[in-house]
């Protein structure tokens, strides 16, 4: 009878930190890109009386929510703080009293346990979101599930062997290289041509107002609510987007963004109605404001991939899985 092997090198397991802006995040990752635990604490109720984000209520509600939401992130992966290999955190960009808290939380944490501590650019977190795999299931390129749903024993665990396409070796729903990132969120729109791991370049970004940001401020000024992009599009649901024409910026620069003149043009429709003493068509401007966002999102990335085609580098862009 053979003698057994040695047992299964047990995985690295990273604790991932991220206070960048209103939500308090903590995550328990496996093999590099696998999400044993994701555990998100929102303040979007917290600021909605503000109309946006208030820095000195994010900072002071992050203090409260660091340390329960880091031992439910412990908790729902199974492990605690002595089965963890480093301590992640995000440095940057983001609001500075909100990112002091998370900072402080992870650098106390690796100290104590004399872990190392690894800053990351919340950027990049964006980018490489699209490796990871969740409960050691790999993430389906077409969104959907894949098999049992998951969950932290979903085939991971803390040791043994990685399921396919969690190391370092590529899986077919992988983004493959290169390839061109959109990026939308609240406080950022930019357009990266990403060659490989770590190689990319920033093609375009936003001049201004971020698209998330002139969502929050749409929505306000039509009276919706806070967060403003999920008000924004239940209203347009019942709109009409070719009721009202809103322009789209052109920049000098070809792939840059720029939000503020639709913002302007979106409050003198608004006042217009009201210095007639007319009800606001809110659901029609709503659906035409964002319709015209996503106008200058594809109009974007249209120019982006023309541009590498005219250029006779249309090989060197390949279309994503979605």
């Amino acid at each position: 009878m053979p003698e057994p092997g040695p047992p299964a090198a047990p995985s690295p397991l990273v604790l991932g930190i991220e206070t960048s802006c209103d939500e308090t995040a903590a995550a328990v990752v496996a093999h590099g890109r696998v999400v044993l635990s994701s555990v998100v604490a929102s303040q979007g109720a917290l600021h909605a009386p503000y109309g946006g984000v208030f820095p000195e209520v994010a900072s002071r509600q992050h203090i409260r929510d660091i340390g329960p939401v880091v031992r439910r992130a412990l908790a729902e992966a199974g492990v605690g703080l002595d089965d963890v290999a480093c301590v992640a955190v995000t440095y940057g960009p983001g609001l500075a009293g909100s990112l002091l808290v998370g900072l402080n939380a992870a650098k106390g944490l690796a100290l104590a346990r004399g872990l190392p501590l690894v800053g990351v650019n919340h950027m990049h977190g964006h980018l490489y979101s699209n490796w990871l795999h969740v409960g050691g299931r790999m993430r389906r390129a077409d969104g959907g599930g894949d098999g049992d749903g998951g969950g932290a024993g979903g085939g991971a665990g803390v040791g043994g062997t990685a399921p396919p396409g969690a190391g370092d070796d590529a899986w077919p729903g992988d983004p493959p290289f290169p390839h061109l990132l959109l990026t939308v969120s609240g406080g950022h729109t930019e357009l990266v041509h990403v060659r490989g791991h770590g190689d990319f370049r920033l093609l375009g970004a936003t001049l201004d107002d971020a698209a998330g940001e002139a969502f929050d401020k749409a929505a306000r000024m039509l009276g919706l609510g806070y967060p403003g992009g999920p008000a924004i599009e239940r209203a347009a649901a019942g709109g009409d987007a070719a009721a009202v024409r809103f322009p789209v910026a052109d920049t000098a620069a070809p792939l840059d963004f720029s939000f503020s003149g639709l913002k302007t043009a979106l409050r003198r429709e608004v006042e217009a109605h009201t210095a007639r003493g007319a009800a606001v068509p809110v659901a029609d401007v709503a659906a035409a404001f964002q319709a015209a966002v996503v106008r200058a999102l594809v109009g974007r990335v249209r120019r982006a991939l023309a541009s590498a085609a005219s250029a006779r580098s249309a090989r060197s862009w390949r279309a994503c899985p979605s």
